[in-house]
């Protein structure tokens, strides 16, 4: 058994939260497999902002959270601001290949998707009474691109995107 599982498990026994949910928060894209290609980029981008984040400093408080407006990617904390991060992700052309539709990935994070970010972020300060204090809200985006054979290729990440 590998020491992340088993320091899960001890928690588990013990029952300590904060260990049990730092599990299920890097874990849940684990459990949650699915084989439509466009999932699997959008959960590939999301992983490699998580990463982007940690190695920033940054504490990961939840991920994918669900709202009746959509799923906010990332919540997290850097010790005085909680920010809201929007992943976007892409695949991108080939050297030569015909222009995608898509654009690139912070190109989707307009007027209309931030109102849905906002209105998200509102549901998620509601209910979640256990958070970390933040003298400061902020909303971030994180475009992430991969070539076309899925090979990350660039992380842009854009502080106070809005």
């Amino acid at each position: 058994m590998c020491q992340l599982c088993f320091t899960y498990l001890a928690a588990l026994k013990q029952n300590c939260h904060k260990v049990r949910h730092t599990f299920d928060i890097y874990f849940s894209s684990v459990w949650a497999m699915s084989s439509d290609p466009r999932q699997e980029l959008g959960r590939r981008g999301e992983q490699a902002a998580v990463e982007h984040l940690l190695r920033r400093g940054f504490d990961i408080v939840e991920r994918n959270y669900r709202t009746r407006w959509g799923e906010l990617d990332i919540v997290a904390y850097d010790g005085s601001a909680l920010i809201f991060c929007e992943v976007k992700a892409r695949r991108m052309p080939t050297r030569g290949g015909p222009p995608t539709r898509a654009g690139q990935p912070l190109d989707a994070v307009n007027g209309a998707k931030r109102t849905q970010l906002r209105k998200m972020a509102g549901r998620w300060l509601i209910e979640r009474r256990e958070r970390p204090f933040a003298d400061e809200l902020r909303f971030d985006a994180i475009g992430v691109s991969f070539d076309a054979g899925g090979e990350l290729v660039g992380l842009e990440h854009v502080e106070h995107a809005f």
